[in-house]
């Protein structure tokens, strides 16, 4: 078992049993592959939808330059194994708003991953 097998296999366990009350699931949307007709203005693509699940936070107050990250901004935290599709700057994701708990739609700003891999940070504003 290799490092980021390591770090997965610990952070899912934590998913599961310390965080288990922080985890919320969410739903990822973006268009797939397509053909655009310039004449009637529409296009074949089809909506690509993707799962997983992860911790949502707030940015800390320092952090927040409004430029690169603005005041309501929200980072999902989660495994990189865990998620059925890669995440991309642009993508619409589903997940609990949290303040208010229900369902919020938010747009992808950035991704990062840490250097083994093993999970995936992702910045999002609501839409």
């Amino acid at each position: 078992m290799g490092l980021r097998d390591d770090i997965q296999a610990d952070l899912a366990e934590a998913f599961d049993d310390d965080l288990a009350d922080a985890v919320s699931t969410f739903t990822g949307t973006y268009m797939g592959p397509g053909v655009w007709d310039p004449v009637s203005e529409t296009t074949t693509a089809q909506p690509v939808t993707y799962t997983g699940r992860g911790v949502l936070e707030s940015y800390d107050s320092r952090r927040i330059d409004n430029i690169n990250i603005k005041v309501g901004d929200v980072l999902l935290i989660c495994l990189v194994n865990e998620v059925s599709d890669k995440p991309m700057v642009g993508h619409e994701i589903t997940a609990p708003d949290l303040v208010t708990g229900e369902q919020a739609a938010y747009r992808v700003e950035s991704v990062s991953a840490d250097p083994a891999a093993a999970h995936i940070e992702i910045q999002m504003r609501k839409s």
